[in-house]
């Protein structure tokens, strides 16, 4: 009975061991090919945006509507929409999967400090109380950036636009 145990006790041990092995294998080189870094370049301030905004327009510039379900050739432009609960973005592509214009909206983002410096000197005893972002893209013009923010000050209620500057429009 020991010599039975005790082989058993042994042939187990050793079958550990053999697993311990690694093999290693080499893999294929992989290149990325930034299709639309023009309009992350364009889109994106020298400040950190909301993090949702962000999120959103990298999901547009990273979509391939070429590798997707409902692609056929003999369509020239596809309209593709991205939602979240903070706001949308509706992308055009071409039939190569370019990015050509986009139509952004977003509700109650992080602004931008030159925002909130230029109306907190044009309106200094006003607060912000809503904030829509709109940022128009296209290929050819680049990217137009507004901030509709509603102001109050006890009762009274004003609307403004500014751009992305803090230049009150």
């Amino acid at each position: 009975m020991k010599k039975i145990l005790f082989g058993l006790l042994t042939i187990g041990l050793t079958a550990q061991t053999y697993s311990q092995i690694i093999k290693t294998e080499e893999l294929s080189e992989v290149t990325v090919v930034a299709t639309n870094y023009k309009y992350l370049n364009d889109v994106n301030s020298q400040e950190v945006a909301s993090i949702p905004v962000e999120l959103l327009e990298r999901k547009v510039a990273a979509f391939d509507p070429t590798s997707s379900d409902f692609y056929l050739d003999e369509f020239d432009r596809y309209n593709i929409s991205f939602y979240i609960p903070e706001g949308k973005i509706l992308a055009a592509y071409d039939k190569d999967g370019k990015l050509i214009r986009t139509a952004e909206k977003f509700k109650d983002i992080n602004l931008p400090t030159a925002v909130k410096e230029a109306v907190l000197d044009r309106y200094p005893k006003w607060t912000i109380t809503k904030d829509v972002y709109l940022v128009s893209y296209s290929d050819a013009k680049g990217s137009k950036k507004t901030y509709k923010l509603k102001l109050e000050n006890g009762k009274d209620v004003i609307r403004v636009k500014a751009d992305e500057d803090g230049n009150i429009l």
